[in-house]
């Protein structure tokens, strides 16, 4: 999420799922695996009903920091960066922000209920496109 208040919206929302499923968890994985699907589909249901709403590309601008020459050029990147972001698919969006987080390939497929191999296919396809979407925008590389 852009936005600050957004964030914590999302956080209260995947606690609350988390709080509600927690039966369900079987022992089949991980706890932490459990609580990512939870997490990771909680964001995409949250993402979803945001996007109904009117698109609105807000940079929080108090969660950038500011360097003295090159603030104004990092917040036009980071701009053009989470408007690219809102273009993917959710699920390139939910695997773009994995590989932000630093998880492996294995950590993304096991958190996804994809192989490894699948991961790493579509980390590689996500940040293709990701690239096209920011060319397209007429930033560049």
């Amino acid at each position: 999420m852009d936005n600050n208040d957004d964030q914590q919206d999302l956080f209260q929302e995947i606690v609350c799922q988390l709080w509600k499923s927690y039966d369900t968890f079987r022992n089949e994985s991980q706890f932490s695996t459990w609580m990512y699907r939870v997490a990771i589909n909680t964001a995409i249901v949250f993402l979803r009903k945001e996007k109904r709403k009117v698109d609105k590309y807000e940079i929080a601008s108090e969660n950038i920091k500011e360097d003295e020459s090159d603030s104004h050029v990092k917040e036009s990147q980071l701009e053009h960066f989470y408007k690219a972001v809102h273009k993917l698919e959710k699920i390139d969006k939910a695997i773009i922000f994995y590989q932000l987080e630093g998880f492996s390939h294995k950590e993304i497929g096991e958190n996804l209920g994809i192989s490894e191999g699948n991961a790493r296919v579509k980390l590689n396809r996500a940040k293709e496109k990701l690239k096209e979407i920011i060319k397209n925008q007429g930033y560049g590389f």
